[in-house]
């Protein structure tokens, strides 16, 4: 089946005024990504489907928000009304088996929902105050996407308001691309949206414009589309149960090589232990910290405050989340660890993991934080994030008081898990020619890290911009995804790694897929590609 048909939106239709002044703009002139330029035409916080069609048909140009906590420029408005979701915030429907919930739902608040049916929503981004719309439009993904996928393969239906303001109720399954793609049904008639040709890069991640694929699911469109065809309303979602408990472990390798070794073999029994092949080891995610970007905590005082023993040859870190069965408490896990090397150890998860951490010659560089422990287990994971929090302030310090052109230049990039050595090595051998210090962290399981330049000053933001650009091809040579979890936005470097992926073919036709579904240009202008 590849047509569906619009309807009038529901909900009451109350006065939703778009507010102009300053200070209540103000606040919304930018989003995580610090874009500069920010300037907005007004805002408008709609409380239902009405409201959002109402001001899309009062409104030439709008930019939908929910927490902006975008780190691409894509929620930072440039003359648009603001359309804000956080009024959209109901739990409409929640079971063990899924939910349904208003786009401005928080991630926060959704596992809270699930939290009573012993449910768990899994793809979620580290920042779980995101909302729900926003992480269906931009096909958000996380620490645990090497065990559980992105938010697109958790996504059932959708609520979408069109730019003309009518409504789709999308539901996977329901409809299907043909081989020239969709038709959509509306008062004014038969809308065709042709479906691109450009072939994405088969990887885990991507975030990387418009979703194509032969016989794709309409709802898959919208995923990821950033909000440049249509207004999420309303997202529904599958959810896990039981929800597992997790330990977490901080490893600290002597070597790269090694610390690669590991997580090659990681990811190996996990594979296996998915597979059905039972008694392995169950790590859904592993995260890498940098010497480069220890040494940048360690120099603010991190590591110290937080209590975490770093061997001063550690040349990298790995924060390792290892899924045991739900209930497992505390005093468990610690007995099975201290009893690991013994004959008479249970055959677990944890044993076979400490088993594999003392051939690694790791046990002792090691450090465990129960299901039970929040506290600890939140000073781990305030200690991965120190790491971005740590850059983005030398980055704000250095702008200050050497130059006000200076600006974050990073990457979210993602390969084949066995072409990321070769990678890693590319990416120092790129900075390092180019004189730029340099710190890399990010989502090791899966292949996703986040290279990011140091500047000390503005020339090293234009070297630091050319070496990404030469990422990209060396990515995308290697089978991977230059735009891996955070989207395209409005930043320049990341379209131009759009159009270096797909090329300018590829560009056009995802500008043929928004005519077809905004053919004024109303929705999010400027964001993915120029429009």
């Amino acid at each position: 089946m590849n047509s569906c048909r619009t309807r009038e939106p529901r909900g009451p239709a109350g006065a939703c005024a778009i507010v102009g002044d300053a200070d209540t703009l103000g606040a919304h002139l930018e989003d995580a990504a610090h874009y500069p330029g920010g300037h907005a035409a007004g805002i408008a916080y709609p409380r239902s489907e009405a409201d959002v069609a109402a001001v899309l048909r009062a409104t030439a140009r709008v930019l939908p928000i929910g927490a902006q906590s975008s780190l691409t420029g894509g929620a930072t408005p440039f003359g648009e009304v603001l359309l804000a979701t956080g009024r959209l915030n109901r739990i409409l429907e929640v079971s063990a088996s899924g939910a349904t919930v208003e786009a401005g739902v928080t991630l926060d608040a959704l596992q809270s929902a699930l939290s009573p049916y012993g449910a768990a929503y899994p793809p979620v981004p580290t920042f779980t105050g995101a909302c729900a719309g926003g992480a269906a439009a931009t096909n958000a993904a996380g620490a645990a996407t090497f065990k559980y996928g992105s938010t697109r393969d958790w996504i059932t239906g959708l609520t979408v308001v069109l730019a003309g303001g009518e409504v789709l109720d999308l539901e996977r399954g329901a409809c299907r691309a043909s081989a020239s793609g969709f038709d959509i049904r509306t008062s004014a008639g038969t809308v065709r949206v042709p479906l691109p040709s450009y072939r994405m890069p088969d990887v885990q991640k991507r975030s990387a414009g418009y979703f194509a694929a032969p016989e794709m699911d309409l709802v898959d469109l919208f995923i990821g589309s950033e909000g440049t065809l249509g207004i999420i309303t309303s997202v529904t979602v599958r959810t896990l149960t039981p929800a597992p408990a997790v330990t977490l472990a901080l490893v600290f390798p002597s070597s790269q090589a090694g610390g690669f070794d590991l997580v090659s073999e990681l990811r190996r029994s996990s594979i296996e232990t998915w597979r059905g092949g039972g008694g392995g080891i169950d790590a859904c995610a592993i995260e890498h910290i940098d010497r480069a970007s220890l040494d940048l905590v360690r120099a603010h005082g991190d590591i110290a405050q937080l209590g975490i023993a770093v061997p001063a040859d550690a040349a990298m870190a790995l924060l390792i989340q290892l899924e045991v069965p739900a209930g497992t408490d505390a005093a468990a896990v610690y007995e099975q660890v201290a009893s690991a090397l013994s004959p008479g150890a249970p055959d677990t998860g944890l044993v076979r993991f400490c088993r594999l951490l003392d051939r690694f010659a790791l046990l002792d560089r090691a450090e465990l934080a129960a299901p039970g422990d929040q506290h600890r287990q939140q000073q781990l994971m305030r200690f991965r994030e120190s790491v971005p929090a740590r850059v983005n302030q030398q980055i704000g310090a250095v702008k200050r008081t050497a130059d006000a052109r200076i600006e974050k230049v990073a990457a979210d990039m993602i390969v084949p898990f066995d072409r990321l050595a070769e990678m890693m090595d590319i990416y120092r051998a790129g900075f390092e020619s180019r004189g730029l210090a340099y710190a890399i962290w990010g989502h090791i399981s899966d292949g996703n890290l986040h290279p990011n330049v140091l500047p000390r000053c503005y020339d090293d933001v234009v070297l630091g911009k050319e070496a990404i650009l030469e990422f990209g091809r060396d990515v995308a040579r290697l089978g991977g995804c230059p735009l891996a979890e955070h989207g395209v936005g409005r930043n320049p470097i990341k379209q131009a790694l759009l159009r270096q992926l797909y090329g300018e073919h590829g560009i056009e036709q995802m500008r043929r897929v928004k005519r077809a579904l905004d053919p004024e240009g109303k929705l999010a202008p400027g964001v993915i590609f120029p429009w």
